[in-house]
């Protein structure tokens, strides 16, 4: 709602009188209300059911907060009624996921309440990765960068099952339907 109606005005076609008998649009109390009234769709009935219950915290950041929090999430939904966590943090007290904050499950997956007052902080890797802080490669795919905070895991060759390299020759062992030849190379 803050940026639909970031640029709009009374629209009354005289800005300047309006601004000079009524305040400015930016701050008024009728953008507020334009802003609150678009907030949720007329059917959701739980969305519609915490604006109304916080209300009066909307009202009072808009026009008593805003300057010295200008982070309406951060004020409202983290700090004020601590619905919400920081990004890359979760659970009740908001602790860093899997990996660290900075980088939720080292980048390599989604953290398990990440953002929100729920959750447990644990990695769902992406289908590459696998281990509890998503380092370690799955079946089908091999390290090609490995350290502390980094891991990038790329695909066998379409003959691995497991592998060391990208190439049929590295295949540690070979899919179904393929075989090592005398060249150790699964063909």
């Amino acid at each position: 709602g803050l940026a639909d109606t970031a640029k709009k005005n009374f629209g009354g076609g005289n800005t300047a009188w309006e601004e000079k008998t009524l305040s400015k649009y930016e701050s008024s109390e009728i953008r507020l209300v334009e802003i609150i009234e678009n907030l949720c769709d007329s059917s959701n009935f739980e969305c519609n059911n915490m604006v109304e219950e916080h209300e009066e915290h909307i009202e009072k950041w808009w026009f008593k907060l805003k300057k010295k929090y200008p982070d309406l999430f951060k004020w409202f939904c983290i700090e004020t009624i601590e619905v919400c966590c920081p990004a890359g943090t979760y659970g009740p007290d908001c602790l860093a996921c899997h990996g660290g904050s900075e980088r939720p499950c080292h980048g390599n997956g989604h953290c398990d309440g990440d953002g929100t007052r729920g959750g447990d902080g644990s990695s769902s890797c992406s289908k590459e990765y696998t281990g509890d802080f998503c380092l370690d490669c799955s079946n089908g795919y091999f390290s090609t960068l490995r350290n502390e905070t980094h891991s990038v895991c790329t695909a066998c060759h379409a003959a691995c099952k497991t592998c060391t390299g990208s190439s049929n020759k590295d295949c540690q062992d070979c899919k179904e339907g393929w075989i090592k030849n005398e060249e150790a190379a699964c063909v």
